[in-house]
Order: C-alpha cells, then structure tokens, then sequence
C-alpha cells in the first residue's frame, strides 16, 4: 500500500474562519458532493474565561481535484453546548455520513474537569441543507462514559454497512500520573459500537486494535475504508508520555485490516506516509481521514502539532 503525497491543502492563516481562528485546523473529515468536495474541521480560538481553548467546527469547499479552495464557512456549522453540556467547551471533531436526504454529524464533545483537564462524550447533530449548518438531536451524547468506557469517549468515525450502522471510537481509563511527570496523563484506544438507527448504540466496552508501543500506546481517530476487497482502518497512535515535543514520541500513522469489520490485525508496516524533512508535517502525522472520490482513494491528514498548520492530502497509487 503506496501513498503518494500531495502536500499541505489547507493553511487557517489563508482564510476568515470563525471566531478569528488563525491557526489549526484539525481532524479533515470529507463529505464528497456535486462538484466540489466539503472537508470539514475544527477550529481553535481563544475565550474569554482565562485564555482557553474552544473548539468551534467549520469547513472548506475545495475542486474534486483538490488543486484549489472555493471558499470557507466564516460561521460555526454546529453550536457548543450551553453551561455545564458535554459539548460545552469544543467540538474536535466531527465525522460526517449521507443517511438519504440528511448529513448525520457525530460530534466529539469536549467539557473541562477540575482535576483532569478535560472530559469527552459523542454527540448527534443532523443537517437538512447539504452540511451548510447541523441542529443538534438532543442536548446530551448519544455515547458517553459507561461502566467499562469510564472516560474520553470521543473521536467517531462511522459507516453503514449493509444494514447497520458502524461506529469506530475511543475510550480511556482513568488519568494516570506516570513518574516524573506534574500532571497526569490520558491514556486511551480504540473501540467498536453498532446501532440499528444511527442512535441508539450497542457497544462492547473493550479494545479492539493491539498496540505497537506496548500497554501504554494511546490510539485516536480511527477512519475505516473498503479497499481491495479488505476493510482497512486508519488511525493515529503515540507514546503515553513527552508526545508533545519529544522526538519520535508524538503521533504517527497506524493501520489495521479486517475481513469482517470485528476483527483487526495491526499492519503498520504497508503504510509507509513518512513526514517531509524541514516540512509541516516533518514531527508529526495524525488525524488521519481515508475516503474515495471520482475512483480514487485520499487521506487528508493533519502535520506537526497537531494541525496548527492545517491539513495535507495523500494519494493511494496502485
């Protein structure tokens, strides 16, 4: 599996996104549509309650070749919560599917804790014009913490298979202070949930794809894609510890195959989408997003610091 990479796509500094973003824009996910492809992401932007972040989703419409943007969202496609919500605080990220007419949006809540920074649930919002804006369907998630999900469940990708709906997403366990680090740690990977209708969902509380870095490897944003007959999923994974700046520790590019959508086998080693030296994307490689378009199969996927300087596309060749 070759990947023939066509650069960075999307740089925030070109454009009048939302809430003046001028940096990041995270996690591409791509709704193919009649002549022009909508990729959506999420936004950053400083609020007023002591210099946080906030997460605000937006878009670009680019040509179906990619060689060009045809404009941005200068609105919020989906609202944040209101106090207190799972979604209250951002929105990173939010995967899109055609359900007929509609454009299901299954959104990645993010809310501050006291203790740990920051708790995650899925939420359901539903556009009826194309994927312009999205009306929440409720004001709690349609997948949250559980008995075995206690924490970080975020990060949907879904697709409806036959007659069901599936859903790839990730849970963690509970913080972890790790030696000789002031503050602890998530830890989190990848699980698999089915639903009948798109909302109610039947989950099986476990990990699905083995780590590469031993007990401690973190998963996020799994893609899946039907390739040669295969089922193939994308994601990014890193090391528990000193991701941010440590060399060789942040996230990379990870791969699973199955035949059957329940069974994964990690193989890392036929995805070989390395950074470009001195590039954008030379540190690091994560939030990936597989799909198909006019016959061929992209990868939008996000560079060094975790999409601080927009998004990049890659080619499957052969």
């Amino acid at each position: 599996m070759r990947w023939e990479k066509l650069g960075r796509i999307f740089d925030p500094r070109d454009f009048a996104l939302p809430h003046g973003c001028r940096e990041f824009a995270q996690a591409p996910q791509a709704l193919v549509c009649d002549g022009f492809v909508r990729i959506y992401f999420s936004t950053r932007s400083v609020d007023a309650e002591g210099g946080k972040f906030r997460s605000h989703v937006a878009y670009v419409d680019m040509k179906r070749d990619f060689s060009a943007a045809l404009g941005a969202s200068a609105h919020t496609v989906v609202p944040l919560g209101a106090p207190g919500a799972f979604d209250e605080h951002g929105i990173f990220p939010m995967n899109v599917v055609r359900d007929g007419a509609r454009v299901l949006g299954y959104t990645s809540g993010v809310n501050r804790r006291v203790s740990v920074p920051v708790d995650s649930a899925i939420g359901l919002a539903v556009s009826d014009d194309g994927g312009r804006s999205f009306r929440k369907d409720g004001d709690g998630p349609v997948l949250g913490p559980a008995l075995h999900e206690p924490c970080l469940v975020a990060d949907p990708f879904v697709l409806r298979h036959e007659d069901l709906f599936h859903m790839w997403y990730i849970f963690g366990t509970p913080w972890r202070l790790y030696p000789g680090q002031a503050a602890p740690e998530r830890l989190y990977r990848i699980a698999h949930a089915s639903s009948r209708d798109g909302r109610e969902w039947s989950r099986a509380g476990r990990w699905i794809v083995e780590p590469a870095l031993g007990p401690t490897e973190c998963q996020a944003l799994p893609t899946v894609a039907a390739i040669g007959g295969r089922f193939h999923m994308f994601f990014c994974f890193r090391e528990a510890t000193d991701f941010r700046t440590g060399a060789g520790r942040g996230y990379r590019i990870g791969h699973a195959v199955s035949d059957d959508l329940a069974r994964w086998t990690r193989d890392d080693a036929t995805l070989p989408l390395a950074g470009s030296v001195g590039e954008w994307d030379s540190d690091m490689q994560c939030y990936p997003h597989v799909f198909h378009c006019d016959g061929e199969v992209f990868m939008l996927y996000n560079g060094n610091a975790f999409g601080r300087h927009g998004f990049g596309l890659a080619r499957l060749v052969g």
